[in-house]
């Protein structure tokens, strides 16, 4: 099923639960007819799209206006699938995961119904952030449709900087104790630590500068991102830390890509873990609520 319109959506969805068939978004039931820039507010640094629209289309669109969504995850996701599957990138030192990015969300629940939150509101779910909501939520609550993001303006120079160093957990408390404001910061398990500065030439330059007095290190061509984005899309698993815990983490991996200021390390392998009794909880509630006949698989 490709529904074109959110109408479709939900009437393919109201179908599918009055026959008592189940659907697996993204499986079953595609987004990919759901991909047009609904609306772009420039002057706001916003805009509204359709779910199923990918990040490369959506970055084109914007770049014309000299604006962007500070998302990079591995890939070329759908933005529904960002949100969705709470996918992010490097960025994500500075602008924050999908959940920070969304101002509001319309979906189409387990019934039919279609609800939405946040920005540009046709109807109110009471009670509920969907946006946030939403986040890592794989498609369980609902086909997300339509999504309202907050946009940032395209840098006008960055720089990446990459220290190599044997204590890569000394050099990130190093910067993120300072005044330097980068974009990203990923430790590059084991070994090196990459920094991306943006903004104003002068200003970049002069970042740039600041941190190669405080940890060393070489300006590089960017490489090293697209090294880290490839190696987060083939990890297996994701294991969470405490910040201020980085060097115990990193003298238990082999390898790995790390994102401090989340407190995220992406790894080669899988990693074990059972959800607590109240999430589970949480989870049936959720369930309950959103798509009570269990239509979402």
């Amino acid at each position: 099923m490709r529904p074109a319109s959110i109408e479709e959506a939900s009437a393919l969805i109201a179908n599918a639960a009055s026959e008592g068939r189940r659907i697996r978004i993204g499986e079953d039931l595609a987004t990919d007819g759901l991909a047009r820039v609904l609306e772009h507010e420039a002057g706001d640094l916003t805009c509204t799209v359709e779910a199923g629209i990918r990040l490369s289309a959506l970055r084109e669109a914007l770049a014309a206006k000299g604006q962007r969504l500070s998302l990079d995850p591995p890939g070329d996701p759908t933005v529904g699938a960002c949100l969705a599957r709470r996918l992010s990138g490097p960025l994500s030192h500075r602008y924050g995961t999908p959940r920070d990015l969304v101002l509001g969300v319309t979906l189409v629940l387990g019934d039919g119904t279609v609800a939405s939150s946040g920005g540009k509101v046709v109807k109110n779910v009471a009670g509920y952030d969907l946006g946030k909501l939403l986040c890592g939520s794989e498609g369980r609550l609902g086909l997300i449709a339509r999504v309202s993001l907050r946009l940032h303006p395209l840098p006008a120079a960055s720089a990446t900087l990459v220290v190599e160093s044997g204590g890569t957990a000394e050099v990130v408390r190093a910067l993120r104790r300072s005044q330097l404001q980068p974009s990203a910061l990923d430790v590059l398990h084991p070994g090196r630590v990459a920094v991306l500065f943006e903004g104003r030439a002068a200003a970049v330059e002069s970042q740039v500068e600041s941190a190669q007095a405080l940890v060393g290190g070489i300006v590089e061509d960017g490489a090293a991102w697209k090294e880290a984005r490839a190696r987060q899309g083939a990890s297996l698993g994701r294991v969470r830390f405490a910040p201020g815990d980085l060097a115990n983490l990193l003298s238990t991996l082999g390898e790995a890509i790390v994102r401090p200021s989340a407190g995220v390390a992406y790894v080669p392998h899988r990693v074990g873990g059972v959800p607590s009794a109240s999430t589970r909880r949480l989870e049936r509630a959720l369930r309950t609520q959103f798509d009570p006949a269990g239509v979402l698989a």
